[in-house]
């Protein structure tokens, strides 16, 4: 709809929150870096700058519980990390052998920290997460992907790649989009549950205002914020343990 002359049109709601929230004042717009093949390259300047904020949260977190690990004594952090470890590795454990069960385990842990840290990041006010950014969702979706068919070659060699052509030869065009749409659906699922939650959150700060607020609205926001947590570190965890099991269908010898 095209504005009548001498109106200032009206910004939408989420859009209007999320310029409020914007105190750190980061440019809206993307960083246009150029082209390639006729599609645009471009940086969300968001997704960057709170991509390095949870990675200096994450490797705070790890130093604590590094500078806290003792055999008899060990402090809160280290007991969380080794928690976190224990658990990650009966995973592993229950899907491949320990050999390559070990290998898997520092790419698990990664994930499945990083990915809650950049979850969680959306929950307060005036940041981001990062994962609501589909690029992120995809990069790290990537890096599954190609870890499970060079460990898949590494471990399997040529058996591996044999497996394409199984049973027959002409389903190779149906596995091939089999092994595109696992990472297709990993960022799509991170991504998607990630950016909803941003939504519903702009939302809410933006609806729940004055007297709907005295009226009860504080409540359904905190609410909110704490389901909001709960998919944070769910997406986390399911993120990890696809990854898992893909790396270990991977890896497995067939019978």
């Amino acid at each position: 709809m095209i504005p009548e002359a001498g109106r200032t049109p009206e910004v939408p709601l989420i859009e209007r929150v999320q310029q409020d929230l914007n105190i750190w004042n980061i440019p809206e717009g993307p960083w246009r870096l150029g082209e390639l093949l006729g599609y645009p390259i471009d940086l969300n300047p968001r997704t960057i700058i709170f991509t390095w904020v949870a990675m200096v949260i994450v490797l705070a977190l790890s130093a604590a519980a590094v500078r806290t690990a003792h055999v008899r004594y060990p402090g809160r952090p280290a007991i969380a990390y080794e928690i976190i470890i224990d658990f990650i590795r009966d995973m592993i454990k229950d899907t491949m052998e320990e050999r390559k069960g070990n290998m898997v385990l520092s790419l698990a842990m990664t994930f499945l920290i990083f990915i809650a840290v950049m979850n969680m990041l959306g929950i307060v006010p005036t940041l981001f997460a990062p994962t609501a950014d589909h690029q992120t969702a995809f990069a790290f979706a990537g890096v599954t992907f190609v870890t499970l068919h060079l460990w898949g070659i590494r471990y399997r060699r040529g058996e591996y790649l044999k497996d394409f052509l199984r049973p027959y030869p002409f389903f190779l065009p149906i596995r091939l989009i089999e092994e595109v749409a696992k990472p297709v659906t990993l960022a799509i699922r991170l991504f998607g549950n990630m950016k909803g939650k941003e939504i519903m959150i702009l939302a809410l700060l933006g609806l729940i205002t004055g007297v709907a607020e005295l009226a009860g609205g504080f409540m359904a926001s905190v609410l909110w914020l704490g389901f909001g947590l709960f998919i944070s570190i769910i997406q986390a965890f399911v993120f990890t343990i696809l990854s898992i099991a893909y790396i270990s269908l991977a890896v497995t010898e067939s019978h």
